[in-house]
């Protein structure tokens, strides 16, 4: 049954069910306390109320911590995710109760990052959002409605589709030569091998001789972005690229850290008067090429990797002038 009652200059109405929590809350008017008590018990009788007390009291930016110690450290991208939730709890967001995160706050957080970062970026926060929210009242007993699927994201930015020309290439892989004493060596035929291999980055820097069937030209990834496993099939060129290399004590087909390799790239592309070029664009043309040879779009994402054709035709770019000469 629900008590109203004055108290300290407000009126407090309070909901108390045998065996449950009791539930309570002030207003300024006894009339405002009296329409939210009717609308709780008419919930509870529904079995539609949801308790946000914990909601109410937990601050958000305590929800990210506990959500980057329990989930972030325990996954494959847990660098990456752990610097970008940090900075999230570093927000004002934050600093709200879990139960004031409204799709309205979202909105309002949208439209200012907007003004600050890409689209993409934007776009992956507010998956950030969702996750830790979903998470919070599945496992942490955080009653609240999510907000985020009413939220309106950003459109998602296009697939790059950035090509060097063969003089661009050839530019890239100059600027990547070893010219010093104690130079990395390794960075030319990593570069070249991920323009054969269409791997990513993360694979390729990950790659292991063990993994490596020179006589069956493939390579075997233990663990994708994907989250499964899966073997690569080589082009001729890239197990030439492979023989050519010295091995590595530790076992590393290239052992270079992803700092090193950014900033190589960095330097190269500048040298190189390269605009617009990211290391990933090699992927983008490696599936490009490879789908020449491999024009079934199963095959292709076997080599890709992709599990979702729909990702694949953004990183599929293929020649307008060869298709015109196959439908001649």
């Amino acid at each position: 049954m629900a008590s109203i009652r004055s108290r300290n200059g407000k009126w407090q109405a309070r909901i108390t069910r045998k065996g449950e929590q009791p539930r309570a809350k002030s207003f300024q008017s006894r009339q405002d306390a009296e329409r939210w008590a009717r609308q709780i018990e008419s919930d509870i009788d529904k079995g539609s109320y949801t308790n946000l007390v914990l909601a109410d009291r937990t601050p958000f930016k305590a929800v990210i911590e506990r959500y980057v110690q329990e989930v972030t450290l325990t996954t494959r991208s847990m660098k990456e995710d752990t610097f970008r939730l940090r900075a999230l709890a570093r927000h004002p967001i934050a600093k709200l109760n879990m139960a004031a995160i409204t799709p309205i706050k979202v909105a309002e957080y949208r439209d200012e990052r907007l003004k600050i970062v890409s689209t993409g970026t934007v776009i992956r926060e507010l998956s950030y959002f969702s996750s830790i929210i979903n998470h919070a009242r599945r496992e942490w007993g955080i009653n609240m409605i999510n907000p985020i699927p009413l939220v309106k994201k950003p459109p998602a930015p296009q697939g790059r589709s950035r090509i060097l020309s063969e003089d661009e290439l050839n530019r890239l892989f100059d600027a990547l030569k070893p010219r010093v004493k104690n130079a990395n060596t390794w960075l030319l035929p990593l570069t070249m091998f991920a323009l054969e291999s269409a791997m990513r980055r993360g694979e390729i820097l990950g790659l292991r001789w063990k993994h490596i069937n020179l006589e069956k030209r493939t390579a075997f990834i233990p663990l994708t972005k994907n989250g499964e496993s899966r073997t690569v099939p080589l082009s001729l060129a890239a197990i030439e690229i492979l023989k050519q290399l010295p091995r590595n004590l530790n076992g590393q087909v290239f052992p270079v850290n992803p700092t090193t390799l950014s900033a190589a790239i960095d330097r190269a592309r500048i040298k190189a008067k390269l605009e617009d070029f990211h290391f990933h664009d090699l992927r983008h043309m490696a599936i490009t090429r490879i789908a020449e040879k491999l024009p079934n779009l199963i095959e292709l994402s076997a080599v890709s990797g992709h599990k979702s054709l729909a990702m694949l035709r953004r990183y599929y770019h293929p020649n307008a002038e060869l298709l015109a000469q196959k439908i001649a």
